[in-house]
């Protein structure tokens, strides 16, 4: 690992999120001496919570090694949630006031959670598309891109030591339905101009060919709705508004009314209205009202496409949502793909529909397109690394594996360098070979309930260990002489007797070898409570495990008369 004196001006580039895992972004580079470098982020993103964080919905990358240090600006790509969903949580702990660039329709989004979390929303500041912004040592001009979400960009990053391209999420859509294409000509200007660095997307790397346009998929949503003959109910990703168009425009050709279900379909629809995407004049028929239609004339757009337990889809599917029912011969169309981690829910929902006689439709199932990758697959990098031609691949958005695939690809690609980061990797571009050169601290963070705790903390420890082992508490009373006054009384939560039962007659068992344990102590010992507590605590270790084949966590109560 090569050096460089401390005052030699360096441009190093920093994932505290995206790299090891897709979702969470959180980039930062950095320019100038060691002692003090400016900084620009691109996105503050979020992940979701899962089985094995319980009670947290979200997380966020720790951004601890950036508090304190110069940041001049935060550039955001687009509006997917794992690159805006923490600018709410993490703006504040940043302890800057650097501005905030965005385009008009992730502002729009940007701007709700900054109100959420009560942030000052002066800081956020819109820009248009294809703009150039000077932020200290950095000058930071906006490319468009397709992607499934309105206004996806690239991040032409201009400093003293070189041009980096910062690819955010993309994919090269010819029809995209809306927005402008793929600045191609943009692109080549910018390998023309000599590109040191490109920081790319990684999440397709092992799909050939290319990922598809959004055109086919409309094509594709037309021929099917029209087919089906009782109430339809199309779930997708709400982010994807030319996909929510091309639904509606599908409804119409099919004589069907859409009525939007979830708050995300109509967060994000009048988002897109607001900045003029969507016409002003679309109108979305009420959920109230929906029922009254025949079935044959309406169609639901729905969130819940990867199964969360509280969207509109699985509600309708448990059967407990206020306004939408489905029945039997009706049709649920999934126009979206499956999210790694989430097939368990997914394929629970499908189930409770084809229980109430619902079909469900998946893309596997239909020779029409009905849904599309937002990233690029193999043949749309290889065109991006012949656009760009840069000296270096940093691979990014991606688990181990798409990032170590990326870069052997782009070395196949005649790419001189490449370089493959983890969360933490301090890389250093310029000057001289790219390389790792430090790894610096890069944790998560957990959204619990109102705050954000580390992932070690010790509450999401034992709400783990809760959800596997139950827990245990045992209440003895003694005397200043050190005789047992009451108990001890044993409660359980998270056991059952073999008639499915709460625990009860086997709790006898458990009082027994704790009023053992307690007997068995010197009349000194009882007069310590720390010594009370370990002794019933071994005991009611052991015969929990004999009794339940458990071991709970254990919570010992001593009093004093």
């Amino acid at each position: 690992m090569a050096d460089t004196a401390p005052d030699t001006d360096e441009l190093v580039f920093l994932p505290l999120g995206g790299c090891g895992e897709i979702g969470m972004n959180l980039n930062a580079y950095g320019y100038g001496p060691k002692h003090a470098r400016r900084w620009i982020l691109a996105d503050i993103g979020v992940s979701f919570g899962n089985a094995d964080t319980p009670g947290i919905d979200l997380i966020c990358a720790d951004p601890d090694y950036l508090i304190g240090e110069q940041i001049d600006a935060v550039f955001l790509t687009h509006a997917h949630e794992d690159h805006i969903g923490a600018v709410g949580l993490l703006y504040p702990r940043l302890e800057t006031r650097a501005p905030i660039y965005a385009t008009p329709f992730t502002a729009e989004l940007v701007r709700n959670k900054m109100d959420e979390r009560g942030v000052d929303p002066r800081w956020l500041k819109v820009i248009s598309l294809g703009a150039t912004i000077a932020a200290g040592p950095f000058e930071v001009t906006y490319v468009t891109l397709t992607h499934s979400i309105p206004e996806p960009n690239a991040l032409a990053i201009r400093t003293p030591a070189g041009l980096i391209l910062h690819t955010g999420d993309w994919k090269i859509d010819p029809d995209p339905q809306i927005g402008s294409t793929t600045d191609v000509e943009g692109l080549t200007a910018l390998g023309d101009e000599g590109v040191l660095a490109m920081v790319c997307d990684s999440t397709n790397v092992f799909e050939e060919g290319e990922s598809g346009s959004e055109d086919t998929v409309r094509l594709g949503l037309i021929d099917l709705i029209a087919e089906q003959e009782g109430a339809v109910a199309v779930t997708t990703f709400a982010s994807n508004v030319a996909r929510v168009k091309s639904i509606v425009e599908a409804a119409d050709h099919a004589g069907r009314h859409v009525c939007l279900v979830g708050r995300s379909m109509h967060r994000i629809t009048t988002a897109a209205k607001a900045v003029g995407i969507l016409s002003p004049k679309l109108e979305f028929v009420d959920e109230a009202e929906a029922g009254h239609f025949p079935p044959e004339n309406i169609l639901y757009l729905c969130t819940g496409s990867q199964g969360e337990p509280r969207a509109a889809l699985t509600r309708i599917a448990r059967g407990d949502h206020r306004n939408v029912v489905l029945r039997q011969g009706d049709s649920v169309i999934f126009s979206s793909r499956q999210i790694p981690g989430n097939e368990r829910d997914i394929f629970a929902l499908q189930n409770m529909l084809a229980e109430n006689g619902v079909r469900v439709i998946t893309p596997r199932m239909v020779p029409q397109k009905i849904h599309v990758s937002g990233h690029p697959c193999r043949d749309e990098l290889r065109r991006m690394y012949q656009w760009v031609r840069p000296r270096i691949s940093v691979p990014v958005h991606g688990e181990r594996r798409h990032i170590m695939e990326h870069a052997a690809y782009a070395r196949s690609l005649q790419v001189p360098e490449a370089v493959t980061p983890r969360n933490g990797s301090l890389v250093r571009l310029a000057p001289g070979p790219a390389e790792i050169v430090d790894i610096v601290p890069a944790g998560r963070l957990f959204l619990d309930g109102n705050r954000l705790v580390p992932e070690g903390a010790q509450g999401i420890q034992e709400r783990r260990k809760l959800s596997w082992g139950g827990i245990l508490f045992a209440t003895v009373s003694i005397d200043d002489h050190g005789n047992v006054v009451d108990g001890p009384v044993i409660v359980v939560k998270g056991f059952s007797e073999p008639d499915g039962r709460l625990a009860d007659e086997s709790l006898e068992i458990l009082e027994e070898a704790a009023e053992t344990a307690v007997q068995h102590m010197s009349r000194k010992d009882r007069y310590d409570d720390d010594a009370v507590e370990r002794a019933i605590g071994r005991a009611l270790r052991k015969a929990a495990e004999t009794v339940y084949g458990h071991r709970p966590m254990i919570e010992i109560v001593v009093l004093r008369n």
